[in-house]
């Protein structure tokens, strides 16, 4: 008789080539060259290693393709917390508590501290989407936030895939052909000094690109404007990591206006950028920040929208009070539910603490950054920025001018460091004119030999495509 992990696991490799073709539809990917060749299959992960299904290994410079498996693949612990907790109990919905969603919330409560509480759906967009709900229906709750619907956000971040929260991405290429999208959502300067909005040099700058919001604010209305959402460190829109005095400015832009901050840490949560979280970098106090992707290392979807206690107190209604009964957050997340997701959640975080892994994120992250630095003696590196275990290599058809190299030649890169044995990301389909930035986001168990890997096929592969 066949175990169901004999089923899962056993396949023939023809039929699963052939099943990929004829039956899956991947994402964000040109959907012709489906038909043209044979899309690599991964079947097994250990550490930072891949396997796919012709038996070929590649060491994983992205964490899984979209920066999630913080902690490697292979983890057993992870596997084990998850299948006790599914045999126990394996979801209720969230209007109900459950044991790891009570102990899950205090831990990330004890990582950020001055937060009040935590609400769980399943994927970054959800998480951000709760935060635009609570923002907007606040102003019928509080008399002081009435009218204040609008919510700002930067060009460059991206805040996820649904309608609204894609709606708040400044990224164009993402938003195009999606539309008409929900009104009240106006975008703010980006923050790479490499490509200044306003042309100007930091230091000398006076930090225009936060101090740009105040005045879309006041443009806007301020009796409008109920909310600003922001990455801490931009990921998609080219690994953008703000000046020490950016995040300052804009806190006292929104107190001063009475706007939410809502920190999105889906990307640079769980020590991805040197530190637990990545806003943790910047003199910042959010609002809100909302979480997922290496929430549990991605081996469970989980995701949460972490709010203080004055903002979770504006909807202790009165069910009894004809005026303020409908006063709570009327909202739920099927998948909030499953707690051993919240399991999975709970021994990723075991793991980052006991291993170090923030540390070793910091530590190795540095390294990586001196190493990529080196690649900056080539003719087509204009910039390499980043923080932690997050970098982007930017690719310039001229360093003088700054022109951005084509997307053609970007590609070429990344096929060429490939072939070398070694997976990064680029920006894709993102960025008008300006997809041209290499993405390194390994997991945080990296070590000298395997950065050193990345670098040396890094430099092959820009050598290979452009000479």
């Amino acid at each position: 008789m066949k175990t169901p992990d004999s089923d899962i696991l056993n396949y023939n490799v023809d039929a699963m080539i052939d099943g990929d073709r004829d039956h899956l539809w991947h994402h964000i990917k040109p959907h012709r060259c489906f038909q043209a060749q044979e899309q690599m299959i991964i079947v097994k992960g250990q550490g930072l290693t891949v396997t796919d299904i012709r038996g070929r290994e590649y060491l994983d410079a992205t964490s899984g393709g979209v920066w999630c498996v913080n902690v490697g693949y292979g983890r057993e612990s992870i596997a084990n917390a998850v299948a006790a907790q599914m045999k126990q109990m394996a979801y209720y919905a969230g209007s109900v508590g459950t044991i790891p969603s009570i102990k899950l919330s205090g831990k990330l409560l004890e990582l950020l501290p001055g937060m009040g509480k935590v609400y769980y759906s399943n994927s970054g967009s959800e998480a951000n989407e709760k935060s635009y709900k609570i923002i907007r229906q606040a102003t019928t709750i509080d008399p002081q936030r009435k009218g204040k619907y609008k919510i700002l956000y930067r060009d460059r971040d991206y805040h996820g895939t649904t309608i609204a929260v894609l709606a708040s991405s400044g990224q164009a290429e993402r938003k195009k052909d999606f539309g008409p999208f929900p009104e009240g959502f106006v975008q703010v300067p980006h923050c790479l000094c490499y490509r200044c909005p306003f042309a100007k040099t930091y230091p000398g700058c006076d930090i225009q690109c936060a101090r740009a919001i105040e005045n879309i604010i006041l443009e806007q209305g301020p009796d409008t404007v109920g909310g600003l959402i922001l990455e801490p460190i931009t990921a998609g829109g080219g690994i953008i990591v703000p000046v020490d005095e950016y995040f300052p400015v804009v806190q006292d832009i929104c107190r001063k206006y009475g706007v939410f901050l809502v920190i999105d840490e889906v990307v640079a949560g769980f020590g991805r950028t040197g530190a637990f979280f990545g806003h943790q970098h910047f003199d910042v106090a959010p609002d809100m920040i909302t979480l997922a992707k290496g929430m549990a290392s991605a081996y469970e979807p989980i995701s949460a929208t972490v709010v203080k206690q004055p903002i979770y107190d504006l909807f202790l209604n009165d069910p009894a009070d004809p005026e303020s009964r409908m006063h709570f957050f009327r909202d739920i997340s099927t998948y909030g539910g499953c707690a051993g997701a919240m399991a999975a959640s709970l021994e990723n975080i075991r793991i980052i603490e006991e291993e170090n892994l923030t540390e070793n994120s910091r530590v190795m992250g540095g390294y990586l950054l001196d190493r990529m630095r080196e690649l900056l003696d080539h003719p087509k590196v204009g910039d390499v920025r980043g923080k932690g275990l997050f970098l982007g290599v930017e690719l310039v058809a001229d360093k003088t001018s700054k022109a951005p190299a084509g997307e053609v030649q970007v590609g070429a890169v990344v096929d060429a460091i490939k072939a070398e044995g070694v997976l990064v990301g680029r920006t894709n389909s993102s960025l008008p004119g300006l997809n041209t930035t290499l993405y390194y986001a390994p997991a945080l168990v990296i070590n000298k030999e395997e950065a050193d890997r990345m670098v040396d096929a890094t430099r092959k592969g820009i050598e290979a495509a452009f000479g």
